[in-house]
């Protein structure tokens, strides 16, 4: 039985969820602060964490950035309408998905499932040169020597070394990793490829690249093109 974590300040949110979660076959923690969320997280183990933004003691972006130290769980964020801020902050600190107030139970139970389906898939791993990419563990290697990644800086780095020399839009990017409607700008893609290149500039890899193509997105580049 798949394990989910319930953060929200909101009694009634959480009851709401909590049941319908039951009735999808999880087993259910609930927390009412940022506080109890992450003492939940390192006690116990969880498939699924749905993070509120709002909670007293830390906030969502606080929680879901600790746990990013240690963990790839999914995380689904649940943001005020309205506030694009609060969408691209939990991404850009880890969140797998965003949703928005007010909701219905149905729509967070298919969202869960539909990352639980995109993020669930293993044996995936590719090897270029001297970069090794596993989904299973969410692993990088260059020469061997590993390069400490966030999950999705993995699954992008995936992404664009599993199609090599093809260029992708930042918009195509969002679909494919983030897996829905983005409702923010494309800055957030440009933040991702920004961190992944100075995390991977500290092994030399002149076989290949991740190149800027102006006016059209990134692409990865092998045999020294650029």
């Amino acid at each position: 039985m798949p394990n989910l974590l319930i953060a929200d300040d909101n009694h009634q949110i959480v009851s709401v969820l909590e049941a319908y979660a039951r009735k999808e076959g999880f087993d259910v923690a609930h927390a009412y602060d940022g506080d109890d969320a992450l003492e939940l997280f390192m006690t116990g183990s969880y498939d699924m964490i749905l993070l509120d933004v709002m909670m007293p003691g830390r906030d969502g972006f606080a929680v879901c950035r600790t746990i990013r130290k240690t963990s790839n769980v999914p995380i689904i964020m649940i943001t005020a309408r309205g506030e694009d801020f609060e969408r691209i902050m939990g991404l850009d600190n880890g969140a797998d998905d965003y949703i928005v107030k007010p909701f219905s139970p149905a729509e967070v139970m298919a969202r869960v499932r539909a990352v639980l389906r995109r993020l669930g898939g293993g044996g995936k791993s590719f090897s270029v040169d001297n970069l090794t990419i596993s989904l299973d563990d969410f692993t990088t290697h260059i020469d061997a020597k590993p390069v400490t990644l966030t999950k999705r800086e993995v699954e992008l780095l995936y992404t664009l070394a599993t199609n090599k020399n093809r260029v992708f839009s930042r918009e195509q990017l969002l679909d494919n990793l983030w897996g829905f409607d983005y409702m923010g700008d494309t800055r957030t893609v440009d933040t991702h490829i920004k961190r992944l290149r100075a995390k991977l500039a500290v092994i030399p890899h002149p076989a290949w690249d991740i190149v800027t193509v102006w006016g059209a997105g990134y692409k990865f580049a092998t045999g020294g093109a650029g």
